[in-house]
This record gives structure tokens, C-alpha cells and sequence, in this order.
């Protein structure tokens, strides 16, 4: 059975933003930033901050990190 996840407004003003080590490359057009605001990660387009950010709860960024789970 899939977990339900509880949607809510997570604040990411005055938190850090560190851009991928993966978008140093020549061509730099696919860059992400991710940033950590308590149980929550937010990843956004470094090359368009005010687009928006993707909010996940920070064990399922950690799943991602490791290529594992659902």
C-alpha cells in the first residue's frame, strides 16, 4: 500500500541553495539547486529561481538518492 503524503507550504526563504556538482559541465543549461528546510528538500531551476520549487519530504529525497523505493 502507497503512503499518503500530507501537502503543505514549506518555506524556503533564508535557506541556502547549493547547485547540483553535476551542472559544472560545458554546456550548463540543466542546472538544479536543492536546498533543506527542516523534513522537507526543495529542488528548483538554478536558471530560474522565481519558476517555482519542488518540495519532498526528505526521506524520499534520501530513497533518491540511493535509487531505491517508491
Amino acid at each position: 500500500m502507497k503512503e499518503a503524503m500530507a501537502v503543505s507550504i514549506v518555506d524556503f526563504s533564508g535557506v541556502t541553495w547549493r547547485k547540483s556538482s553535476r551542472s559544472n559541465g560545458a554546456s550548463n543549461t540543466a542546472c538544479v539547486e536543492v536546498a533543506f528546510a527542516g523534513a522537507a528538500v526543495g529542488v528548483r531551476d538554478s536558471k530560474n529561481p522565481a519558476a517555482g520549487t519542488l518540495a519532498f519530504p526528505a526521506a524520499r529525497w534520501a530513497f533518491f538518492l540511493r535509487g531505491t523505493g517508491s
